[in-house]
């Protein structure tokens, strides 16, 4: 079976579309997000059949944009087999090799929780997740499901970094990444390390992607995503291999 090919129907199932809200990423703009009805099957079929449709998990929620005048979210994956580290990037593996990393549960657990409040009011004290609060953690991270992960990046007993991660059929998907913000860690670029050990770890699993979720030209939030190469985007209902990147921003 292709990696590329929905395994479950998906023609049945009931989604919702939101009323338009601020763009979280384009400023001006608005946008629509398309969410599976949360009455229907979350399991593991419906969620790897609509993982290869562009479609993203939050919390219980899985959803991707709708938006009917823009099409600048584009769903991108690592083939994990064909994956060339760049020259930056091996430093950054070697610059952590002293890390341990350990997988848990997408669980509840106060000290995750202390260091992504950190996380959140250094970093993103401008965004929509700020203030942070403990329900707003639990409804976005936690999921007491068996495919959705934590993997920890500890120095000794540090945690320096979380990166949240669903198990699916045909690769790993990146749900989120927070890490100590404190600019002693900066050298170890713990976001990109991140995805780095994931690759790594579907090579190891045989997972052939790894889901980087949507990526967004103008974005310079987004850029990060255009470094692992080769990579891969959606475009209707099939994956391409993305050649060549001209930056408009």
């Amino acid at each position: 079976m292709s990696s590329n090919t929905p395994r479950h129907p998906i023609r049945d199932l009931r989604f919702f579309l939101t009323v338009p809200h601020a763009c979280s990423y384009l400023e001006g703009r608005d946008a629509t997000t398309l969410f599976l009805d949360p009455q229907e099957s979350h399991g593991q079929g419906i969620y790897d059949s609509l993982a290869l449709l562009g479609f993203r998990r939050s919390g219980h929620h899985l959803y991707r944009p709708h938006c009917d005048s823009c099409n600048a979210c584009v769903s991108v994956r690592i083939p994990v087999d064909d994956f060339q580290p760049s020259r930056s990037q091996r430093r950054v593996a070697r610059r952590n090799a002293d890390l341990r990393l350990i997988e848990r549960p997408a669980l509840f657990d106060n000290e995750h929780y202390a260091l992504y409040e950190r996380y959140i009011q250094a970093r993103h004290a401008d965004g929509d997740m700020y203030p942070p609060s403990r329900e707003q953690y639990c409804t976005f991270l936690t999921l007491d499901e068996p495919y959705s992960c934590l993997l920890e990046f500890r120095l000794g007993e540090q945690l320096l970094a979380i990166s949240a991660f669903d198990r699916l059929e045909h690769g790993l998907s990146a749900i989120y990444t927070f890490f100590d913000p404190d600019p002693e860690w900066d050298r170890r670029s713990l976001g990109t390390f991140a995805v780095l050990s994931l690759v790594e770890l579907a090579f190891r699993e045989g997972l052939p992607h790894v889901y980087l979720g949507y990526w967004i030209r103008e974005c310079r939030k987004m850029a990060y995503k255009e470094a692992y190469r080769p990579l891969e985007v959606l475009e209707g209902r099939h994956w391409r291999r993305l050649l060549a990147v001209t930056s408009s921003v």
